[in-house]
């Protein structure tokens, strides 16, 4: 008997994306199992249910789940939809190990075994299960974008009959996959780009997409290719250089982000003062506190005459690209999970260790096992 993929579609607020499209639909037979489809769970991302040819299209999650072997998602379960999910099963997806104890509380009760893509390790082997880095890389773009769209300046240099108007002045906050990404596109457009991340060793990839890396003083390497947090001390030396080249720029995009923490605040209220009037901050950790003292999560406010752009789940607006890539990397993590037609789970295979969240009624993931026991 063949292993059936439950695909809900998203319930978040605002959320577009779905798991599974259609082009990757010939890679998961090749894997041997049955796809099934809730009705309209791609139509948000311009998937029509008619595009999933040889999928089961059910109306409702009852009839979803009913015999599922494996549930596929974007965005985590509530704590309803978790307590729902087949006892037993397979759950995949973005599941914020960090918080949502009575979600997790319910997998376990169901004893789901959840791999959560957050957790999947930056390693050479898993970059095509790289989640994170997939959709950060359209978040990067977006937010170049955004702050181009925002900006009352044109981000290239243009030589007319009517004078030369001078390109706009980048900051981007950040050298991880969604700055160097928002670095090259920002790039792209025109600008001249400055770029700034507490790990030293970005400086060469801010230099390869044509930026100009500045250098504070402080270094913050950290585990796993994250940014360690910084002390009082060098948050204060960052701030001071950091200051200089922001108050000097027409476009600020942040990037900085601490998984499982609250975002650091990099610029704050007198560095907006500083800024000149008509400038623009877009802020892309304004869902998890902001770089910006002054960030608004899914607002625009404008402190100062400065714009400041807290934009959620930029991923989502890009909809389409975002779910193909994502469905991309949920196809590669369950090869890893399905040999010959079964579930095997292979515990000494680092990707699946290590980005198991349950497992058979416990909690596999050390961190949050110690905060949601601890809590009890």
């Amino acid at each position: 008997m063949s292993i059936t993929i439950a695909v809900p579609r998203e319930t978040a607020s605002g959320e577009r994306r779905v798991a599974i499209v259609p082009s990757v639909i010939k890679q998961l037979d090749k894997l041997g199992v049955t796809l099934r489809m809730q009705r309209g769970a791609g139509e948000a991302g311009g998937f029509t249910d008619d595009l999933y040819e040889g999928a089961t299209l059910v109306d409702d999650t009852s009839a979803l789940y009913d015999g599922a072997d494996i549930v596929l998602r974007v965005q985590p379960p509530s704590v309803e939809e978790a307590g729902k999910l087949p006892e037993g099963s397979l759950l995949l997806g973005f599941l914020t190990p960090h918080e949502g104890d009575s979600r997790i509380k319910n997998l376990q009760k169901r004893r789901v075994s959840s791999f959560a893509l957050e957790l999947v390790p930056r390693i050479t082997r898993a970059q095509g299960i790289d989640a994170l880095s997939s959709q950060g890389n359209i978040a990067g773009y977006k937010c170049a974008l955004m702050a181009a769209h925002l900006s009352p300046k044109l981000f290239p240099m243009l030589t007319t009959a009517a004078g030369t108007v001078r390109p706009a002045r980048v900051v981007v906050v950040g050298a991880g996959v969604a700055g160097l990404q928002a670095i090259a596109t920002a790039k792209r457009l025109g600008a001249i780009v400055e770029a700034y991340d507490v790990r030293a060793a970005t400086k060469e990839q801010v230099e390869s997409l044509g930026g100009k890396f500045i250098d504070t003083g402080v270094s913050a390497e950290g585990e796993g290719g994250y940014a360690r947090e910084l002390t009082d001390e060098e948050k204060a030396q960052q701030a001071e250089v950091l200051a200089q080249h922001i108050a000097q720029s027409d476009a600020v995009v942040t990037t900085a982000a601490i998984p499982g923490r609250p975002a650091p605040t990099i610029i704050d209220a007198e560095t907006v003062q500083r800024m000149k009037a008509g400038s623009v901050i877009v802020d892309m950790a304004a869902e998890t506190g902001g770089n910006c003292e002054l960030t608004e999560a899914g607002k625009e406010v404008v402190a100062h005459g400065v714009t400041i752009a807290g934009p959620k789940n930029i991923p989502s607006m890009a909809a389409t690209h975002a779910s193909e890539m994502y469905a991309r990397n949920l196809c590669n993590l369950l090869a890893l999970l399905i040999k010959d037609g079964e579930i095997h789970l292979d515990w000494d295979d680092q990707v699946v260790a290590d980005s198991c969240l349950t497992h058979d009624g416990e909690i596999r993931h050390a961190p949050t096992r110690e905060r949601v026991e601890g809590g009890n």
